[in-house]
């Protein structure tokens, strides 16, 4: 599996997660949450393993020491993904960029 697609895999899961939460009086969050997690796992999807993202991805350590592991993210980008609620796809991407940037500096 590319690096890409595990990055999608994870999208998609964390989706999937959103859909099968139940809370009452949501407002439709969770809802929402979802669909913008499996917008952005489809969207994913269509990068290239060249894509920059990837290599900020792969410099912070979320494939593993050497870069070949699938994607496991470090409990900043978890809280980011779980708590997105809409946006476009490449927002979402953006801010996990951003955040892992910091985080490298």
């Amino acid at each position: 599996m590319s690096r890409i697609e595990s990055l999608a895999e994870y999208l998609r899961a964390e989706g999937r997660r959103k859909l099968d939460r139940v809370e009452v009086r949501d407002g439709g969050r969770n809802a929402r949450s979802a669909l913008a997690l499996l917008d952005a796992a489809v969207y994913t999807r269509s990068l290239g393993d060249d894509d920059p993202l990837v290599a900020v991805l792969a410099e912070a350590g979320c494939f593993g020491p050497h870069g070949l592991d699938g994607f496991r993210p470090d409990a900043q980008v978890t809280g980011l993904v779980r708590s997105w609620e809409s946006g476009e796809p490449w927002q979402l991407l953006m801010e996990i960029r951003a955040a892992l940037q910091s985080s490298l500096t």
